[in-house]
């Protein structure tokens, strides 16, 4: 069980991010990243000597060079000595390490944050990497590939169909119009099959982009927020790495991720789910039992956005930021990394009470 303890409550307490865009070429991941800390920092008050704690999420694969996570580090600063770390993961599972540090009381507040650069390359074969090296990477099925298999599933099995995922793209676009964020805004036609039965409406936009929250514990939170989004539970699980063992219109770690979270315990008012292709978010709401009365994805989730290595911290920040401002109690927030939703993070937000 990793709820966190009462004695020790953690809060999200402040989130930004860049404006997404299909291509950031005349910039370098620091200079990408550099303005969304010091937005985050601005948010607060503080300045880099006050963060005890700095976690990082990112992915070498996408940057094209080993530790490539090291030079983002002249964007925090790294003189004097920091104690820092980092994942390579979605941002998300850098949120979830600094969580645990400061539940620890060895730290009362974080820097978390997250970037990637998808536009010089080809992300679809990027992501194969990810697959098991001996038995089906060597056959290079990309990621669409993959997500098409998972929606020809779900179609099989009757929990959707075509119509359907056309209507979900259309909901998170539409939703996205009010997003500045956004990459993509407003319904578009679903346009031709990329692989069927997914069409290029169903899939995420490729984009470069970044992403920063603060945690603080306590009272500090309460000191540098006016209405922190206490973490009231975060829990990871992960499926088999071979595909041909899981059931792909289901999601149980997903499941026992937001059971062991307490996701279950009293009904969410907003729900932000990572669910880069439409199909993706059918599986999502099943297992996480969402009704029709949840708010799924009021930003656009990221068939809006889906900068690698940040879209899943940008759900937990977007969760977040909607209980600052007032217009969410009780929040969740789900972050995935892997072909087919193989690893899930889900954490469970709430604001206090009015």
């Amino acid at each position: 069980m990793t709820s966190a303890p009462q004695d020790r409550e953690i809060a999200v307490v402040a989130f930004a991010q860049t404006a997404h865009r299909r291509t950031s070429e005349e910039l370098s991941e620091v200079e990408m990243l550099m303005p969304v800390l010091h937005e985050v920092l601005d948010r607060t008050g503080l300045k880099t000597s006050d963060i005890d704690f700095t976690c990082s999420g990112s992915s070498d694969y996408l940057a094209g060079r080993a530790f490539s996570f090291t030079l983002a580090l002249d964007g925090v600063g790294a003189w004097p000595p920091i104690s820092e770390s980092h994942v390579e993961m979605d941002g998300a599972w850098a949120l979830y390490e600094a969580w645990t540090k400061l539940l620890t009381g060895d730290a009362d507040t974080a820097l978390v944050y997250s970037y990637g650069k998808s536009s010089p390359g080809s992300v679809r074969d990027v992501l194969t990497r990810q697959l098991d090296p001996y038995y089906v990477a060597p056959l290079w099925p990309d990621s669409v590939a993959l997500a098409a298999l998972q929606a020809q599933a779900l179609i099989d099995a009757g929990d959707t169909d075509e119509p359907a995922l056309a209507a979900v793209a259309s909901r998170n676009r539409e939703a996205a119009t009010t997003n500045p964020h956004a990459q993509l805004r407003g319904r578009a036609p679903q346009g031709d099959y990329v692989v069927q039965p997914l069409r290029t409406g169903d899939c995420p936009p490729v984009g470069d982009g970044a992403a920063a929250v603060i945690l603080a514990a306590g009272d500090r939170a309460r000191d540098l927020c006016d209405r922190p989004a206490w973490i009231r539970g975060i829990d990871h699980r992960i499926e088999a790495h071979g595909l041909g063992v899981r059931d792909l219109t289901d999601s149980p770690s997903t499941r026992l991720a937001a059971e062991r979270a307490g996701a279950f315990e009293r009904p969410v008012d907003t729900a932000e789910l990572h669910a880069p292709f439409t199909a993706q978010e059918i599986v999502l709401r099943k297992a996480l039992r969402l009704g029709e009365d949840v708010d799924v994805n009021p930003s656009g989730g990221a068939l809006a956005a889906n900068p690698i290595m940040a879209a899943g911290l940008i759900r937990i920040g977007e969760a977040a930021a909607r209980i600052h401002r007032g217009a969410s109690d009780r929040a969740l927030a789900h972050a995935t990394s892997g072909p087919c939703l193989q690893q899930n993070l889900v954490a469970v937000l709430e604001g206090e009470r009015r």
